[in-house]
């Protein structure tokens, strides 16, 4: 790791295949294929940038019993090295033509007998980090042995966060709390977006985080059009409502909540709907506990807004937290996925306050037994006017 005293210690990464593991047997599935950044960092603790390069794949095998494979390139050996991780096959890659193909059906193969599975996430919000005719070779050299979807293996057990991944994920929220806690000094009237957007960025790195992977938001005259778009050229007038997002990472897990800004003055609706998502907040930050599902977050945070005679919006009204921006569940009416203790979520309620204009607030909390606890400084209970 870039940084050998982040690591976590041995057991937290033994627990954590032995849990997957333990599903891989239950489904009678005799190993299971990652290559994906996340999934890998989650077993192995391999943590780099350079997944941002796309010309090499990178596996990770689990199988249903000993110890899980890294078989790489050979670019990665020294870091993949200071992992827990002792079995470490390499080819040089990029190799056009057999691109670590053989060598991965090599490892699979003495894994997994003729008649065994290979698991493989193919579910929502999984990807294959590969590709896809590589991916036909290595199951053509599999044959009889079957594909299957693992999907459930992976996401079921990284969703209950253990203590040491729960401060990992606060430590990241602290830098993007100093970091709002600087906003009065980033954004004002005046200011381009697009100056702000850059400034918030950079005061999140000089709060501690080790990179910035999402800084998003909008403003607009009582509110704004979207949460996803570049930032404009435009400074910001008397009337805007800012929002600023951020997924800011520390330790290899992300943050990720948002905070709201009126400029010079604060209007009527703006006020109104800032306070309905507080509100709204506030009811899941009471009354969430384990056993409830996704649906019912979700049911919870729209029946509190539209008691407050505002129109819910946005979508989904929270997600999953951890080492991507955005894990499973959703809050959304069709999302059944029990929520348990020790899942980190976001409580992200958003609302329609005119044709094209919007508001949405957000916070980070773990779900214990005696309900949410937040992992970020709560905002303000009245939305904020800067100058």
């Amino acid at each position: 790791m870039a940084e050998t005293a982040a690591r976590f210690p041995d057991s937290e990464f033994r627990t954590r295949v032995e849990a997957l593991q333990t599903r891989l047997r239950a489904a009678d599935t005799d190993a299971l294929l990652l290559t994906g950044a996340a999934d890998i960092f989650y077993v192995t603790g391999f943590l780099t940038r350079f997944w941002e390069s796309p010309a090499r794949p990178w596996f990770v095998v689990v199988p249903a019993r000993g110890a899980p494979i890294a078989v790489i390139p050979s670019i990665g050996l020294d870091l993949m090295s200071q992992t827990w991780l002792r079995d470490i096959r390499t080819w040089d890659a990029p190799t056009p033509g057999d691109d670590g193909v053989s060598l991965l059906a090599e490892t699979l193969r003495s894994v997994i007998p003729e008649s065994g599975r290979l698991g493989v996430p193919m579910g929502a919000e999984t990807a294959l980090r590969m590709p896809m005719a590589d991916f036909q070779h290595v199951i053509a050299q599999l044959t009889p042995r079957r594909i299957v979807d693992a999907t459930d293996v992976i996401q079921r057990v990284r969703e209950i966060k253990s203590d040491a991944e729960v401060e990992r994920i606060r430590a990241a929220c602290r830098v993007a709390d100093a970091a709002f806690a600087q906003i009065g000094d980033i954004a004002g009237c005046g200011i381009p977006l697009d100056q702000i957007f850059s400034d918030f960025q950079i005061a999140l790195l000089a709060a501690g985080a080790d990179w910035v992977s999402y800084v998003a938001g909008g403003a607009g005259r009582g509110g704004y059009r979207d949460v996803i778009s570049p930032a404009p050229h435009r400074p910001l007038v008397r009337g805007d409502v800012l929002m600023l997002d951020t997924g800011a990472v520390k330790g290899g897990y992300f943050c990720d909540f948002d905070r709201n800004f009126a400029i010079r003055e604060a209007g009527d609706e703006a006020r109104r709907t800032y306070d309905a998502l507080y509100a709204a907040t506030e009811t899941v930050l009471q009354d969430l506990r384990p056993g409830m599902t996704a649906a019912d977050a979700h049911r919870m945070l729209t029946g509190s807004l539209e008691k407050s005679g505002v129109q819910p919006g946005g979508g989904r009204l929270g997600h999953g937290l951890g080492v991507t921006l955005t894990e499973w569940p959703s809050f959304i009416p069709a999302d059944h996925t029990e929520l348990r203790e020790g899942m980190v979520l976001t409580v992200e309620p958003g609302a329609v306050i005119a044709p094209g204009r919007m508001m949405v607030h957000e916070e980070n909390i773990v779900l214990r037994a005696s309900g949410p606890e937040l992992l970020n400084r709560r905002a303000a209970a009245e939305l904020p006017v800067l100058g």
